[in-house]
């Protein structure tokens, strides 16, 4: 059936002046009364593959008051209470790390709270109480009540499993190299391949994708408001007309997740992150073979080069690739129709992989161009905090590279510094693209970008940068603390250094207090999204100011957020953020293949939401971004930064 609009919709699968849902489940019956309105039920995914069961009534022409009103009534269980949740991490253990029980509890819940047990199951399946005890009662966070146990004494390398009563947790392991494999290498071996462009993805049988996006780049329409906050000002900001094609654009980047986009700080952002693990922990680690010139990845079949080294050049070709073209950074280069945004499959089929050719009649084909105009566009923008994002990821990825790819990092080193330099915070708060160009984003980026500079080139004007911008560090220390640490020993300036640690104090301060806020000794304020990726980036920067002040900055924060993200979090799915890893995690989710309800091992996804006002909520539902989508620039890359920190940590550091 059509709309009034014209549009195709769905015809109801019933209409009726009542629905009642479930009635064979008394207690989870549901009733509408339409009150003289016709209920129409509708299966939203006859239309959208994202669709669910819609209830609607018709507004009556002219209706200006009490136009549709409905009676909706909702029955509940008698004293049914929420059963106890055990929470812990769904990998496991250093045995010297500290290992706690996390028991959450409905307030209502008037039984008597029975002992806490652990045991570890014995090779032929039987099983040793190692452990039991009555849980400490912590209080309450959000709608429920917390009790904590700790097991921490607990050392012997093994598989544990703990209950209380009838609750059961998922096995978990303490082991020495409990860190060493299955958990961040899937994020290298899996995702990351996976969201390649502009590349073919074979895994052994299997292609995860083709050839995709081959003809990238056309220069976005002037004045337009863009789908996903893309928007392109009066100007191109370059020398490209609208429609133009501009060249370099259809080599290196990763597909943003749940979406095909490359925006610019999700592709740096990547970079950073891998090259700073790289920097630390020296990833000698390959599994894949990739083929820049033939443009082909094969999964599971190693060509002897470390693949984060591969990685990190596969995001520096976008980005460079962009920035020499452009004689700017692009904001970020996404599809031009909302049929191509929406996609859902082989991302090589959202685009013919030929340059459009506005001379070619209907149908026509060139060598290398055709007539169809479905290349994506490339837009621009004015902003400062990106560009200095942008140069501090790549002053990081120039110190990694030097010995992989000389002139690579040369060019990489090379446009940092024009980056820095030509970055321009004006007081004015606003700039093309809607972002605040004065906020303190922007000049903490400048910071940040000072201090991988002054690592990369050793030049004292980066110093200086970084002294002259000392009431920005003091004021916010949690984003540029880390970052201002790691190049603390080439300063020389004793004032600075003294103001620089006592804003390192201060800091620490705030930590402890966000930790005891909750149960599970994190910096968490729950929003409406998921708060795993900003848990993630908080655990990876702490690494950093333990390694700068060892006295001030313990690590316990930083093993805590990885706790978080592996299912020491709060609410009924205790699932593992990254998909693939522990005994539990999230295995519908917001990916590009979230269409056949599954997932990409390595992901990371945002993870449990807040229902105003307090209730916890991880869904098995692929369509959820705010809950369960892959991101780039963060997310999976600073989760695997942390559990090889850990693993470092741990083991290996002296």
């Amino acid at each position: 059936m059509h709309s009034p609009d014209g549009k195709h919709t769905a015809e109801p699968l019933a209409t009726g002046k009542r629905l009642s849902l479930t009635p064979e489940r008394s207690g989870d019956l549901i009733v509408i009364d339409g009150k003289g309105s016709t209920l129409e039920l509708i299966d939203g995914r006859s239309i959208h593959n994202n669709g669910w069961f819609i209830v609607r009534s018709a507004i009556p022409e002219g209706a200006t008051r009490d136009a549709i009103v409905w009676e909706v009534n909702v029955s509940s269980e008698k004293d049914w209470t929420y059963q106890p949740v055990i929470h812990l991490s769904q990998v496991g253990y250093h045995p010297d790390q500290s290992k706690e029980v996390v028991i959450e509890r409905d307030p209502n819940d008037k039984r008597a709270i029975e002992a806490i047990t652990i045991e570890q199951i014995q090779p032929d399946g039987s099983r040793k109480v190692v452990k039991s005890g009555q849980p400490e009662a912590w209080g309450r966070f959000l709608r429920y009540d917390y009790l904590t146990f700790d097991f921490s004494d607990l050392r012997e390398p093994g598989i544990y499993q703990a209950s209380q009563g009838k609750t059961v947790s998922n096995v978990f392991r303490i082991d020495p190299l409990v860190y060493d494999r299955h958990v961040w290498q899937p994020t290298l071996e899996y995702f990351l391949p996976v969201q390649m462009c502009h590349v073919r993805v074979n895994d052994r049988y299997k292609v995860w994708h083709d050839f995709c996006h081959m003809d990238d780049a056309r220069m976005a329409p002037v004045n337009h408001n863009h789908f996903d906050g893309y928007i392109q000002g009066p100007d191109t900001l370059t020398k490209w007309k609208p429609g133009e094609k501009v060249p370099g654009l259809n080599k290196g980047g990763w597909h943003d997740a749940g979406d095909y986009d490359l925006r610019v700080e999700s592709q740096i952002g990547t970079c950073y992150a891998l090259a700073l693990a790289q920097e630390e922990f020296g990833v000698d680690f390959d599994t894949t073979t990739i083929d820049q010139n033939a443009s082909i990845v094969e999964m599971h079949r190693p060509d002897g080069t470390p693949d984060i080294l591969q990685q990190i050049e596969h995001g520096l070709l976008t980005v460079l690739g962009g920035y020499e073209a452009l004689g700017r950074l692009y904001r970020g280069i996404i599809e031009n129709d909302l049929r191509q945004y929406v996609f859902l499959g082989d991302g090589a089929g959202i685009t013919d992989n030929r340059f459009f050719d506005s001379d070619l009649a209907p149908g026509e084909l060139g060598p290398t161009t055709s007539s169809i105009p479905d290349d994506r566009w490339v837009f621009t923008e004015n902003n400062p905090a990106h560009e200095l994002q942008t140069a501090a990821g790549l002053a990081a990825c120039a110190r990694v590279l030097k010995d992989y790819d000389e002139a690579l990092a040369n060019r990489s080193r090379e446009v940092a510094i024009a980056l820095f330099d030509a970055a321009r915070i004006p007081d004015a708060a606003s700039e093309q693209g809607g972002t605040q160009d004065g906020s303190p984003r922007a000049l903490s980026a400048r910071v940040v970008a000072a201090a991988e500079l002054l690592l990369t080139t050793g030049d004292e004007r980066y110093a200086e940068a970084i002294i002259d911008n000392l009431p920005i560090i003091e004021a916010h220390f949690r984003y540029v603390g880390w970052a201002v640490g790691k190049a603390r020993h080439l300063i020389q300036d004793e004032d600075f250094l003294n103001r620089l640690d006592q804003a390192a104090l201060a800091y620490q301060t705030f930590v402890r207090e966000q930790q005891a806020e909750n149960p599970f000794r994190v910096p968490y304020r729950p929003n409406i999204w998921g708060d795993g990726w900003n848990i993630q980036r908080f655990g990876y920067q702490h690494y950093f100011l333990n390694k700068a002040w060892p006295d001030v900055f313990d690590l316990e924060p930083m093993f805590r957020a990885l706790d978080f993200v592996l299912g020491h979090h709060p609410g009924q799915n205790t699932s593992s953020f990254v998909s693939g890893v522990g005994a539990k995690s999230v295995t519908v989710a917001y990916g590009v293949n979230r269409d056949e309800w599954s997932y990409i091992p390595g992901g990371a996804v945002s993870g449990t939401a807040i229902i105003r006002p307090d209730y916890p909520e991880l869904k098995e539902w692929p369509y959820f971004w705010q809950q369960t989508e892959y991101v780039l620039g963060g997310g999976a890359t600073h989760f695997m930064f942390l559990a090889l920190a850990a693993h470092h940590v741990l083991n290996e550091a002296p």
